[in-house]
């Protein structure tokens, strides 16, 4: 596994990989996981997720706010395929064009409150016009 160096986007800190329990996480759910953390971490609590096969982020750090619109966009995400609106690569693409980003830019992991905040609404736009048709 290659190393990754990254800086973290609130501090300028190094970020590095850490076992879930450095998090607190030690609930079953977070055996085996591990985390890109910020070096400054607690006063700095910005982490993510690192891919268990690869070991690469799976996304970028982010802080306790950002962490929150992030899971909340993929919830609204995941409302489009649960209703049947479109397959979950089929949302994918959707963000795709209607942000105008490349594949592999298209990554919730990867986006800022804004575009957390875009994904949201432009969801429940979706969402509330197919229930009103």
């Amino acid at each position: 596994m290659k190393r990754v160096k990254i800086k973290c986007p609130y501090c300028g800190a190094r970020a590095t990989l850490r076992p879930a329990a450095a998090l607190g996480k030690t609930a079953s759910g977070y055996a085996g996981k591990r985390y890109y953390v910020c070096a400054r971490y607690p006063f700095c609590d910005a982490y993510v997720e690192a891919h268990a096969r690869s070991g690469k982020p799976m996304g970028s750090l982010a802080n306790k706010q950002l962490r929150w619109k992030r899971r909340a966009a993929h919830d609204a995400m995941e409302r489009l395929w649960e209703r049947g609106l479109m397959s979950k690569a089929a949302a994918y693409r959707w963000l795709q064009l209607k942000f105008g980003i490349p594949v592999e830019e298209a990554h919730i992991g990867r986006f800022s409150e804004y575009r957390c905040d875009e994904v949201i609404r432009m969801c429940e736009e979706l969402i509330n016009r197919q229930t009103a048709a």
